[in-house]
């Protein structure tokens, strides 16, 4: 389990990322790097990292179900995810 002040951070990261969008995008299109400056760092889309959305965990991460590999492997053994079922052959 990660800390609960490093899920905070990540969920503070996409707030800011969020708001300074068009901001940036703006001074983007302008060419204006001197404005682009005074947005503050964790605005940047870069600072955001994926995280479990159960235990925060930063690797080992799975895009399709927002999940770490190992909480995707416990929720599938115990059939919480739809459509997924462990291969035999």
């Amino acid at each position: 389990m990660a800390k609960e002040s490093m899920k905070a951070r990540e969920v503070k990261r996409a707030k800011m990322v969020a708001r300074y969008a068009e901001k940036r995008a703006q001074y983007l299109a302008d060419g204006n790097y001197e404005a682009l400056q005074s947005i503050p760092k964790n605005a940047s889309p870069v600072r955001l990292h994926n995280r479990c959305s159960i235990t925060g965990r930063p690797k080992g991460y799975m895009r399709q179900f927002g999940l770490s590999r190992i909480q995707f492997r416990e929720m599938a053994s115990n059939g919480l995810i739809p459509g997924i079922k462990k291969a035999s052959w």
